[in-house]
């Protein structure tokens, strides 16, 4: 295998948390929308022309994350190689940003499940701006849906900024390591 042209390093970066960022999105809207296809068809603006949770899933599983996934991934490429301290490679980063995939991943789980449970028990009930348009046979499963996404992007967004955080403390751990080995 060839190595990675050093100067390239940070669009590689950049392009594989965008691109873990939109399979993330893929993925937890394959299960949204076939939770809840009220969710997008209803509850998003119509972009696409189809009820297919599938389809809705792939298109909004981009539209809503790779906007996310790009300043992630700017971000850490600059916490990754900017400075003096030793620089990180996307080998070096692959596994916190799956990490952050699979813990904002889980928090969407935590968060929908206890969404559908709280309507379900009586404990909340659906705002009434949507409770009007949706089947109330979905209610709990839209609720779910909505806290789902919300967990996500605030995992994302703050896990993100984590991960970041973590790699400039990283590479500055492995600079004062350096030092004081000479």
């Amino acid at each position: 295998m060839k190595p990675a042209v050093p100067g390239l390093e940070p669009l590689r970066i950049a392009l594989f948390a965008t691109a873990a960022a939109i399979v993330y999105g893929i993925l937890h809207d394959m299960v949204t929308a076939h939770l809840c296809v009220e969710y997008f068809t209803i509850g998003h603006p119509p972009v696409f022309a189809t009820t297919s949770p599938f389809l809705l899933a792939l298109g909004w599983g981009v539209i809503a994350t790779w906007w996310v996934g790009l300043p992630l991934g700017w971000g850490l490429a600059a916490a990754a190689r900017m400075g003096s301290a030793p620089k990180l490679a996307l080998r070096d980063l692959k596994r916190p940003v799956v990490t952050l995939m699979v813990v904002a991943g889980v928090a969407a789980l935590i968060s929908g499940s206890l969404a559908a449970w709280l309507i379900m028990h009586g404990h909340a009930t659906m705002p009434s701006r949507w409770a009007a348009v949706i089947p109330s046979s979905k209610h709990a499963a839209f609720f779910a849906d909505a806290w789902a996404h919300t967990a996500s992007y605030g995992v994302g967004a703050l896990g993100g900024l984590f991960v970041i955080g973590h790699t400039i403390r990283r590479r500055y751990r492995a600079a004062a390591k350096a030092q004081t080995a000479c």
